[in-house]
């Protein structure tokens, strides 16, 4: 492969272990969702739907992987969980799932605010007797 092609593979990369998943991306359709939600369809073979599910078993929820799609970069997002997919017509050496992933950044300074007082408890100390 040239430095210039683009690769036919989406990589998943667990940012914790390292450990690395590619699916080809002819099986795979990215939409955006609401709320920041990517949502990524794989109709593939069960071999493969079954590796992808090895990859994310016992995976919780809002944990980090990279998504890299072709090799262009990677670009961090939170794990939302897989879901079954709409469409069963499928025959049977085809599957479906929907992965759910969620952009994530870093707030910037000004994004972090010092919290409101929400408590009106007032120690002993700096209570008045009556």
């Amino acid at each position: 492969m040239d430095d210039n092609e683009i690769s036919p593979y989406i990589t998943m990369t667990k940012v914790r272990s390292g450990e690395k998943l590619q699916i080809e991306q002819k099986y795979v359709k990215i939409r955006e969702g609401q709320n920041k939600v990517m949502a990524v369809s794989y109709q593939a073979p069960i071999y493969e739907i079954i590796e992808l599910e090895r990859f994310f078993e016992n995976f919780p929820p809002s944990e980090k992987i990279k998504f890299n799609i072709g090799g262009t970069g990677s670009v961090g997002v939170n794990f939302r969980g897989i879901i079954e997919g709409g469409q069963k017509n499928f025959s049977k050496n085809i599957d479906h799932k929907i992965i759910l992933l969620e952009e994530y950044k870093c707030p910037k300074k000004d994004e972090y605010t010092i919290p409101k007082r929400s408590s009106r408890f007032v120690p002993k100390v700096n209570q008045k007797s009556k």
